[in-house]
């Protein structure tokens, strides 16, 4: 089956690494091409993360860098890897290729600067998460004490978010912040967020942000990071299957996906280690779901909500 994985963090280990060994099959990457392929990721989004030690006045260039990174370690050296900006370039995508989606994970890296972000849209971003964890002049992020919604700056970056028919992702944001992107966002949706009721974690969507989600018909994609699984340092793929199950229960069958975040967590669930491993969170979702539902938790429900 096709699979549609909502992030990763494979552009981070790149630029923290320099010497890391190449996309196709590298030891120390949990998505590469060989493992796409085994694996049936057809569609991977690709984030661009800046890390907070990076001084602000360089975390721009930084960005740059990691666009650099992804079209020339990724996009390039792969006849098969195919670069994703529009449902048209989904709709095309034929046996044996794979498509790349370019997203980013915080506005840091664009300060107050609306030009910056129309430059990394220029590029090819076609996903926007508007913080990380902590605040900046976008908003507060869901680790922020204060817990802030958006700054006047951050309702112009939504605006122009939804001039370019980009995704608006609220994964990380501060709850305040979801409830502002909720009403002014066109194209909402949660990269790589759980369940809240399940697992108590600030990263975690309440259930009623969930059924919101659901309300404006766009998806979640439910991630493999432990400690918003379990809220430990272990987790198994029927930590994956309870939070799965607690989505649909709250009517989110059409509405729900994964994003991994692999390569961008030091704790693995235990079976889904590398994206390889995905066929076993396959095996598992085919004992207890249909073919129909399975298909559409995996690739259908994210693709057909790709807004461009």
């Amino acid at each position: 089956m096709k699979i549609f994985d909502g992030h990763c963090d494979v552009l981070y280990k790149m630029f923290m690494n320099p010497k890391l060994s190449s996309f196709l099959d590298s030891k120390e990457l949990q998505v590469t091409l060989a493992g796409m392929k085994k694996s049936g990721v057809k569609v991977q989004c690709f984030a661009i993360y800046v890390p907070e030690n990076i001084h602000p006045d360089l975390s721009f260039h930084a960005a740059l860098h990691m666009i650099d990174l992804f079209y020339e370690k990724i996009i390039k050296p792969y006849k098969e890897i195919k670069l994703i900006t529009s449902q048209s370039d989904l709709a095309n995508l034929k046996d044996g290729e794979f498509g790349a989606i370019l997203t980013l994970e915080g506005c840091d890296c664009i300060g107050s600067d609306l030009l910056k972000l129309k430059t990394l849209l220029r590029l090819g971003v076609t996903s926007v998460g508007l913080t990380w964890n902590f605040s900046n002049a976008v908003s507060d992020g869901a680790l922020e004490e204060r817990g802030a919604g958006l700054s006047r700056f951050g309702k112009r970056v939504v605006s122009t978010l939804n001039k370019e028919r980009v995704w608006c992702d609220v994964s990380h944001l501060s709850e305040s912040g979801f409830w502002d992107v909720l009403e002014l966002g066109d194209y909402p949706f949660a990269s790589h967020s759980n369940a809240y009721s399940l697992c108590p974690h600030p990263r975690n969507l309440r259930d009623e942000q969930i059924v919101a989600l659901i309300e404006r018909e766009t998806v979640m994609g439910l991630t493999f990071v432990t400690q918003f699984l379990s809220g430990k340092t272990t987790a198994t793929i029927t930590d994956v299957l309870r939070h799965l199950d607690h989505i649909c229960s709250l009517g989110g069958e059409d509405f729900v996906g994964f994003g991994s975040d692999f390569d961008g967590t030091e704790h693995c669930v235990t079976g889904l280690e590398r994206v390889e491993n995905y066929s076993n969170l396959v095996n598992e979702l085919g004992k207890y779901y249909s073919s129909i539902q399975v298909e559409k938790f995996l690739y259908k429900n994210m693709a057909k909500r790709f807004p461009k």
